[in-house]
């Protein structure tokens, strides 16, 4: 027979047929499905409980088809509008149909049908009542905990169906289990269910008696938690099961045993490991312990590789690798020869400058290959947080120790060459300073003990060899950098470009790309024409991409058929159709002398590069108009150059009254870009003269230097830089301070060789070569 019933959806409550349930209702859509039963289906609900007890949601197409047609025996409106109610269970149903399926905004309904009873012979049903009372008696005297009021409940009734409904919730079952109940339609088998249940539990009540017996003479106050462990204990033994923390504690002790670290360092260990011994398994602190013997455990302590003492055979292995960077090279070569006749040396605490793309990162990796050691890279660009670096309190959850203990274990040796990368890009802040732990970590006399905050004990980092990189030396802190040696790369020069890709790049390129390199054929000019007007860069980064772009073009043609030779020749033609047009001009320069325009030379994190300046004027009150994206220090230089002129009016035939009339506005192409620095001093008071003399500056020459209130032109940084790019850019002479003379040494001799070097000491000088210029 069907019945159209509202529905009530419970969790994590069961409601069986011929029992009752009180509930409580406080929502609108409740309390109307409780006023629509009472009106309309003579008191009449389905009762369903969602299975899934872990969603807070229900939804209606995963409810079950099946529930316990209730009818509300008792219904109490309370004074705070909720309304209680006693639902007690008729039948279980099967469930056809739902209906109103949107029952967060309206009821929801149901279409079911009752479950017909299997029947039973009325002698073997007295039977089977008879034996569940039977054993129902013996679970009762058994367990003190269960009451004996349900034999007074059943003991007049004929239907085992009743009975065993009834009986059901006095057992000690999960809701789970209950459900299983819900669904079984059948009185035997539901009988069979019971008594299942009841012979477990009386099992599992003799186990934990015997249990009791067994430790009961260690009972006490201060031994709770004892007995616990106790009786896992005993029960893992009954099931013959073994204890995986036994095993566990077995395979720690072996690893200290063989563990090469100093008696300190063993007898932490040790204590550690009894301690997680008498750690109950469901302590929070288990893991954390356990997590700690691990990291202890693993640490390389005295573990370390043999150097490479053959010098000649680790400075082969370095020019195999790297082109130039003879520094490095050296210094690495010093630190050896002097561990050979020392045998105890604390490793060089190296710091690489230069622009990207130059070999920094690289060069270390070549370094540890070349001594035989191992290497690890921490890369500490953008990190805030010291506890990055030197880790967590243990006592946090989920603590670790930092990425300098992190990468020691990852090394598995206690003396590799340790990159620490972008070592001018770390940021501080209400977090922490980064910068400030690594004072420690990079100083040689402190290394030795460094302590980490989750290993707790000194770890000796004096056998690393460090090797930090950084772009501009200028952003290290100054403590920081006082603790390193700094070697400075340069930008390479086109030459020393083509060298690298002829004997680095292109071998390495064709290789990855499965093609023989000897089937490239490609001339020294179209790898500069690559170069020259595809790149613009100190590193060789941006060549190695448009090489590797080549090179997968052409195997792309091979894998589609559309090429059938062996040698690739790369002319003029096809390297325009791998990579399009030229992005950029042999030469930045104006090819054309001008007034009012003169080259600077920059020093940038990205190498050396010319900077022209552009200086006009017009009728006005003598203000000074500075765009270019300039900074405060250039802005200044800008103050000063006008200043130093106005002073000198007449050594350099100005009529004052224009300096006066005039505004002046001086301009440094690509605004984007911002610049600053004192170095275009002399380039700013070159360009205001050639101005108001109507002079023309060549347009192939460069200079660079700070000038004073006086004229003196001053020291500046980074001329090799300059000079590499303003060598790139077509320059043919440039003009610097006369105490730069001594860096002369350290620029290309290919660049010596094509650029004429002029060093003065005060801007007279310069404005003599200027005038000599002009009249020639």
């Amino acid at each position: 027979m069907k019945f159209n019933l509202p529905v009530i959806v419970l969790k994590k409550v069961v409601l069986l047929p011929n029992n009752d349930i009180r509930l409580e209702f406080e929502n609108d859509i409740s309390r109307t499905v409780i006023d629509t039963a009472y009106l309309f289906h003579d008191k009449k609900l389905l009762v369903v409980t969602d299975e899934d007890f872990l969603e807070e949601t229900t939804k209606v197409n995963k409810l079950p088809k099946y529930g316990v047609m209730a009818k509300i025996s008792h219904k109490l409106e309370l004074p705070n509008n909720k309304v209680r109610v006693i639902l007690t269970g008729l039948s279980r149903v099967s469930v056809l149909e739902y209906l109103n399926k949107n029952f967060k905004e309206e009821i929801l309904e149901s279409i079911v049908i009752s479950n017909n009873l299997e029947n039973i012979d009325e002698k073997e049903e007295k039977i089977l009542i008879k034996k569940l009372y039977k054993e129902l008696e013996e679970y009762i005297n058994e367990l003190p905990y269960i009451s004996n009021d349900i034999l007074s409940i059943i003991n007049n009734l004929k239907s085992l169906d009743k009975i065993v409904d009834i009986v059901i919730p006095y057992l000690q079952i999960t809701n789970e289990r209950l459900i299983e109940y819900l669904k079984e339609t059948n009185p035997k088998k539901r009988l069979e269910m019971v008594l299942e249940d009841m012979y477990n539990e009386i099992e599992i009540f003799g186990i934990e008696k015997e249990i009791d017996l067994k430790v009961k003479h260690e009972l006490d106050e201060n031994q709770k938690n004892f007995i616990l462990r106790e009786k896992i204990r005993i029960i893992k033994e009954e099931l013959k099961d073994t204890s995986i923390k036994e095993n566990d504690i077995e395979i720690l002790k072996s690893k200290l045993d063989k563990l090469n670290t100093s008696e300190k360092i063993k007898n932490r260990i040790d204590l550690e490991i009894r301690r997680y011994e008498s750690l109950p398994s469901t302590s929070p602190e288990v893991s954390v312990c356990r997590n700690y013997l691990e990291w202890m455990l693993d640490l390389p302590w005295k573990n370390t590789t043999i150097d490479n003492d053959d010098l000649l055979n680790v400075r082969s292995v370095l020019d195999e690798s790297h082109n130039g960077l003879e520094k490095v090279k050296n210094r690495i070569i010093e630190y050896l020869a002097v561990k050979q006749l020392t045998n105890c040396l604390r490793g060089p605490i190296i710091c690489l400058v230069g622009p990207p793309g130059t070999g920094k990162t690289s060069l270390a990796s070549g370094v540890a290959q070349a001594m035989h050691r191992n290497f690890v890279k921490i890369s500490v660009g953008g990190i805030n947080d010291e506890a990055e670096i030197i880790g967590h309190r243990k006592t946090y959850i989920g603590a670790s120790p930092g990425r300098i203990i992190s990468s020691i274990k990852k090394a598995k040796s206690s003396n590799p060459v340790f990159l620490i990368d972008e070592i001018d890009k770390m940021t501080k802040n209400m977090k922490g300073d980064p910068a400030s732990v690594l004072l420690e970590i990079l100083d040689p006399e402190q290394n030795k003990y460094f302590s980490d905050n989750f290993i707790e004990e000194e770890y000796d980092l004096s056998k690393v060899m460090f090797i930090a990189t950084a772009n501009y030396i200028d952003d290290i802190p100054e403590a920081l950098k006082d603790r390193l040696e700094i070697v400075k790369l340069s930008g390479y020069t086109e030459y020393e470009k083509l060298d690298i890709a002829r004997k680095y790049l292109l071998p390495k390129i064709c290789k990855e790309h499965g093609l023989n390199v000897k089937a490239i054929d490609i001339k020294d000019e179209i790898v500069l024409k690559i170069i020259r007007n595809y790149t613009k860069e100190a590193g060789v980064r941006e060549l190695e991409r448009l090489i590797a772009s080549i090179i997968r073009k052409i195997v792309t043609g091979l894998s589609m058929k559309r090429i059938a030779i062996n040698k690739f020749i790369i002319d003029s033609k096809k390297l325009k159709d791998y990579l399009g047009n030229e992005l950029y001009q042999n030469n930045t320069i104006n090819t054309k002398s001008s007034v009012g325009i003169v080259n600077g030379l920059a020093y940038t994190p990205f190498g050396g590069d010319v900077l022209p300046i552009e200086v006009n004027c017009f009728k006005g009150k003598g203000e000074l108009i500075l765009t270019g994206s300039l900074g405060s220090i250039m802005k200044e230089s800008a103050i000063v150059a006008i200043n130093y002129i106005k002073s000198n009016y007449k050594l350099f035939n100005i009529e004052y009254d224009k300096l006066l009339n005039n505004d002046i506005h001086i301009h440094v192409p690509e605004a984007a870009i911002s610049k600053d620095g004192p170095s275009a001093g002399i380039a700013l008071t070159t360009a205001l003269i050639s101005l108001f003399t109507n002079t023309k500056i060549d347009s192939k020459l460069a200079m660079t230097g700070e000038i004073t209130l006086r004229g003196n032109v001053l020291e500046i940084g980074g001329l090799k830089e300059k000079c590499i790019g303003a060598y790139r850019s077509g320059i043919n002479r440039i003009i610097a301070p006369e105490q730069n003379k001594k860096d002369l040494n350290e620029i290309p001799n290919e660049i010596k060789e094509n650029i004429e070097f002029i060093f003065v000491k005060d801007y007279k000088d310069v404005f003599k070569i200027i005038k000599k210029v002009n009249y020639e």
